[in-house]
């Protein structure tokens, strides 16, 4: 069975986050873009299921933040190894807008991560941090909001 459904009826998008301002005027109505917004310094998404199928559900999210009208990097902190070069061009990255780092010698990815953060070089900082206690998210908080920057960690299953 089909419903009818009106053309005039707008769909709300599934995330808002990453919509210019001016796509959706109600929803962003008063307001700048969320990533400015001081109670959105960090984020957390996880993703469970085989490594292909998440970094699918992954690469319209970090196209969108790789395209970013903010001068800064987005950078990736101790990616999966299945996230390879080869996978941000086919997944329409803009790699010259990306750093790639990894943690050297006693360096943790969490250290390198709110170091990357507190910088202000990164406008996103993705990091795949898993497990995440409670004070390494509020550590990457606060160094988000001192660089004025978002942290995104990624928890894959």
């Amino acid at each position: 069975m089909q419903f009818p459904q009106s053309l005039n009826r707008t769909q709300l998008p599934l995330f808002e986050a990453f919509l210019a301002p001016t796509a959706t005027p109600l929803l962003n109505e008063g307001r700048e873009s969320p990533w400015q917004d001081e109670s959105e310094a960090f984020s957390e998404m996880s993703l469970r299921g085989a490594a292909g199928h998440c970094l699918t559900l992954l690469a319209p999210i970090l196209r969108e933040l790789s395209q970013s009208d903010d001068e800064r990097w987005m950078t990736l902190i101790a990616p999966p190894t299945s996230l390879t070069q080869a996978w941000l061009r086919d997944a329409g990255l803009n790699r010259e807008r990306i750093l790639l780092l990894h943690p050297r010698g006693e360096q943790s990815a969490l250290e390198l991560a709110q170091e990357a953060l507190k910088l202000g070089r990164s406008h996103t900082v993705v990091s795949w941090l898993h497990p995440l206690e409670r004070s390494a998210r509020q550590q990457l908080e606060l160094a988000a909001r001192q660089g004025k920057a978002q942290s995104l960690n990624i928890s894959l299953g």
